[in-house]
């Protein structure tokens, strides 16, 4: 059991995923002090809400607490208009009052965000982003997300959709790369950032000019990395794909950094090519915007949940 001073303005975390649920305990620093990790039940709601309920209780049970306040990250937003989950791939959250289903297990001491808004909030509270004035998080892996923070506060506007720019036609389409109308998104609708920018995206684009079938975004780092010709032209039209889609965020809000997550965050060459392409897209002189991997990792989500309730902040 932790010492009281430890943990002092406590909170928790809850990164809800498709794949995966995790919950953590945070200290008033920032600190894990207890963690726990376990498949998230597809496709059942209830079961789902109960899991992230007992969870919440375990981690208090191992630190001694009770009645810590927790934040949640998840796929999609809360709906301004009617309180229910909206834009969620895990479908079983969309239409149900998720806020309200925690509520009656954990008492009213709960926020909800987006996951993409919490790995932004976390990294520009105390990670890669720390300091600056206008951040820009950006999850790049099987789906494409985005949060704004603006001086260390979360940016949420009327409808629950800011930093949502990959569901934003790709930008500067080039025919001669068969880019219109683009692939098919979840959403029904066609050539999306999301699409071309997801890591399943790349891997379709892979197949679709010649480069053969490949398991995964990762394979295809991997083969370029190697010297593989066609994995090699593969990844240098993702980056141009990814620097003409990033400079239009840069145009409208000017971030002074991006901070890139999700697994395709993990390829070094990108943080060179990128800002070196995004130049001929960007309205300015001169762009000072740094691109920058996350501090965190994949812990930035569950961390920027646990944030939703700043230190001077208490349900």
């Amino acid at each position: 059991m932790e010492s009281r001073e430890r943990l002092g303005g406590a909170r928790i975390g809850v990164d809800l995923g498709g794949t995966k649920t995790e919950v953590a305990l945070l200290d008033g620093s920032g600190a894990f002090v207890a963690r726990r990790r376990e498949p998230t039940p597809k496709g059942d709601y209830e079961a789902t809400v109960a899991q992230v309920v007992a969870m919440v209780a375990a981690v208090e049970r191992e630190s001694g607490l009770s009645g810590t306040p927790v934040g949640a990250g998840t796929p999609g937003a809360i709906s301004s208009a009617s309180g229910v989950m909206k834009n969620s791939n895990s479908l079983c959250l969309n239409d149900r009052n998720l806020l309200a289903d925690l509520e009656a297990g954990l008492g009213p001491r709960v926020r909800v965000a987006n996951d993409a808004d919490c790995f932004a909030l976390s990294e520009a509270v105390d990670g890669a982003g720390a300091g600056a004035g206008i951040v820009f998080g950006v999850i790049l892996g099987t789906g494409v997300g985005g949060g704004v923070v603006v001086n260390g506060r979360l940016l949420d506007g009327p409808n629950a959709i800011a930093g949502e720019w990959g569901h934003n036609p790709l930008p500067w389409p080039r025919p001669e790369w068969d880019e219109v109308p683009g692939p098919k998104g979840w959403d029904g609708r066609y050539g999306s950032i999301e699409t071309w920018c997801c890591g399943p995206g790349m891997v379709l684009d892979h197949a679709r000019r010649g480069g053969g079938d490949a398991a995964s975004a990762q394979a295809i780092c991997d083969a370029a990395e190697a010297g593989d010709q066609q994995a090699m032209a593969t990844l240098a039209r993702w980056e141009d794909r990814l620097a003409r889609a990033l400079s239009t965020i840069i145009n409208v809000i000017d971030p002074h950094v991006i901070v890139l997550g999700g697994g395709l965050s993990k390829v070094d060459r990108v943080y060179r090519h990128v800002p070196a392409l995004w130049d001929e897209w960007v309205f300015s002189d001169r762009v000072d915007t740094r691109l920058v991997p996350a501090r965190y990792g994949d812990s930035s989500g569950v961390r920027g949940a646990a944030w939703l309730w700043p230190p001077d902040r208490t349900p």
